[in-house]
């Protein structure tokens, strides 16, 4: 019994903590608009050139883009510190 408490309190945590994450990630990059997608294609001056010259339409396709890659990256994140959560006393 103690142990099925831990495992529905250790998924409510992962749950909140994921939710938490997704919840910033959307609040932030509303916030951002420009300067997010700045952020992002600083690095290759063609990549930047090629944002700014593809208009809003292609702008908001980039922050969608950019959302999209995060959502599979944090799921996975999740997952394996979650696993490592639930194995954490198995002895070796």
């Amino acid at each position: 019994m103690h142990r099925d408490m831990m495992r529905e309190r250790t998924i409510k945590f992962i749950a909140s903590l994921t939710a938490l994450c997704l919840v910033s990630i959307v609040a932030f990059s509303t916030s951002l608009h420009g300067c997010a997608l700045h952020m992002l294609v600083q690095g290759c001056a063609m990549c930047y050139q090629s944002a700014a010259a593809s208009g809003e339409q292609g702008r908001e396709a980039l922050r969608h883009g950019i959302l999209i890659l995060v959502f599979p990256t944090l799921a996975l994140f999740a997952g394996v510190f979650g696993i490592l959560y639930r194995r954490r006393s198995i002895s070796r």
